[in-house]
């Protein structure tokens, strides 16, 4: 009887340690590729939150980065948004896989200044790529 209860209590209280973290469908888990300049190879670094990892050379800075700017820097810009004509040069990025477990594709450019601000809302960090 003694064995039964201590099973028991040992199955309620395993139960009780499941939080949002140990639930399917909550990572983060994203493919990034840039582009540096027209015609340039590209580059694919793999990124993993919660914990960092996967090969972006700095994982825990880009998944902070990542969770600064939220999860609306991965929608497009609106077609009617008035957009400044400043052209920020000719990187292009693009971000696919599940963030916070909701499934993502984004693209990212500097061809003007919409898209500019959504590029440095994630920073050189998250694309690693030094700009002049």
């Amino acid at each position: 009887m003694l064995k039964a209860l201590a099973a028991a209590t040992l199955v309620v209280a395993l139960a009780g340690c499941n939080n949002d973290d140990d639930q399917p469908g909550t990572s983060t888990d994203l493919t990034i590729t840039v582009t540096a300049d027209e015609g340039a190879t590209p580059v694919e670094m793999h990124l993993v939150c919660d914990p960092p990892g996967g090969d972006h050379p700095q994982p825990a800075e880009a998944c902070q980065q990542i969770k600064d700017a939220g999860s609306g820097v991965f929608q497009p810009v609106p077609k009617d948004q008035a957009c400044t004509m400043i052209y920020g040069g000719p990187q292009t990025a693009t971000i696919s896989g599940s963030y916070e477990g909701a499934h993502i594709e984004a693209t990212f450019s500097r061809t003007n200044g919409c898209e500019i601000d959504r590029w440095e809302k994630l920073g050189t960090t998250v694309f690693d790529l030094p700009l002049q």
